[in-house]
């Protein structure tokens, strides 16, 4: 029987909130289950969510409140590959909004810390596809120059 990996993110007592966020962003997106403390606790009170398990675009996670020992770093991200530029323009701006940050190249990261890489498929297309290396060198040169990814911008300037 094969076995399952679960990735596992460690939150100071907010993985509730943040898994809740997470599910509203995607489709075949939800929270699975919520297990509590049973009894008062050094991390809180009894009924305090120790473990959301949710699924998010079909893959499965954990939320762990574990306290503030560990923080996210960049070394990991979530990266959504976006069709258009209403839909990356709808993700940035709710994982940016109430406390996330804007960074480079289609990087953000969500108020609790995590990264995302916001990338439409467009941008791969043509900074890293094709047989014109003077086109992907341009998209790839305007995308360096770029927060939240402008599609328009990236085909305007492959095209030269």
């Amino acid at each position: 029987m094969a076995q399952k990996i679960t990735p596992v993110l460690w939150f100071n007592m907010t993985g509730e909130e943040a898994a809740t966020f997470y599910v509203s962003l995607l489709p075949d997106s939800r929270i699975d289950s919520v297990q509590r403390a049973p009894a008062d606790n050094p991390s809180g009170p009894e009924g305090t969510a120790i473990v959301v398990d949710f699924t998010l675009a079909g893959q499965k996670y954990a939320a762990l409140n574990g306290g503030p020992n560990f923080t996210p770093n960049e070394s990991v991200s979530f990266q959504i590959l976006t069709d258009d530029q209403a839909e990356t323009d709808r993700l940035w701006n709710a994982i940016v909004r109430d406390g996330g940050t804007e960074s480079m190249c289609g990087w953000c990261k969500d108020k609790w810390g995590f990264s995302w890489q916001i990338t439409p498929r467009r941008l791969i297309e043509l900074a890293f596809g094709g047989e014109d290396a003077d086109r992907r060198r341009r998209a790839f040169e305007a995308m360096m120059t770029m927060r939240k990814i402008d599609i328009a911008a990236i085909e305007a300037a492959a095209a030269g």
